[in-house]
């Protein structure tokens, strides 16, 4: 067994079977450099952006689940976060961050904070994060873990997603971790010329992953990824 597989099952087992002490900080370290290795940057999964990669093995995702599914935090699959919302797995993490071709010069617009980890990735690679979680206690939670752990540059709303957030706006990339049944045409406005948006489109048992890229009054749409995301919630 590799040094990596066999330091992620004795964190597992660790959290399996102590109650008394927390795992150390070099525990999740090593379980997150093999989610990196194995999961991200392995043959057929091709995670090839360096800056992508880092940001994954700097962000600590076991500070982004709750208490009853920390043993799994690296495992390469979502996770219950509660309200009947999940954190994505690592892959499609990295897989819709790489898409989005990030610059550090950056405003990002995020639909579907959920546990706050996808902005914290962001928010290694790009100046300014804005995030926005219809979910109001899933929204508080988050702002306090992504101040508590020093994200900065990651600004919080409890709102609808569908309507953006054109106080900040333009942006010059949007991703979205919800899915709609169409690419809602207020983002679309908010997104600069040039821009990019990654979103997931349609039902649960049928949903495409597009990549978008603004042009003047037009939008080039190319799909990149059958997923299965929670479907986008509209305020009533």
């Amino acid at each position: 067994m590799r040094k990596a597989s066999l330091a992620l099952l004795l964190l597992h087992l660790f959290l399996a079977g102590c109650d008394s002490q927390p795992p150390t900080e070099a525990a999740f370290s090593a379980a997150r450099k093999q989610m990196v290795e194995e999961q991200l940057a392995a043959p057929g999964r091709d995670i090839k952006s360096r800056r992508v990669l880092d940001a994954m093995a700097t962000v600590p995702r076991h500070e982004f689940v709750p208490q009853s599914v920390l043993a799994f935090a690296y495992r390469d699959e979502p996770l219950p976060i509660g309200y009947g919302q999940t954190i994505s797995q690592p892959f499609i993490v990295a897989f819709m961050t790489e898409q989005l071709n990030p610059n550090p010069t950056d405003r990002v617009l995020e639909i579907g904070t959920g546990s706050g980890y996808q902005a914290a990735v962001l928010s290694r690679l790009v100046a300014e994060v804005y995030t926005i979680e219809i979910i109001e206690p899933l929204a508080q939670r988050a702002k306090a873990d992504l101040e508590r752990l020093g994200y900065n540059n990651v600004k919080v709303l409890a709102g609808d997603g569908y309507q953006g957030w054109q106080e900040h706006a333009p942006f010059d990339a949007i991703i979205v971790t919800c899915a709609p049944d169409h690419i809602p045409r207020p983002l679309v406005d908010q997104l600069r010329d040039g821009g990019r948006m990654i979103i997931p489109v349609g039902p649960p048992d049928k949903q495409q992953l597009y990549l978008l890229q603004k042009h003047g009054t037009k939008v080039e749409r190319q799909a990149v990824l059958p997923v299965r995301f929670v479907p986008m919630k509209r305020a009533q």
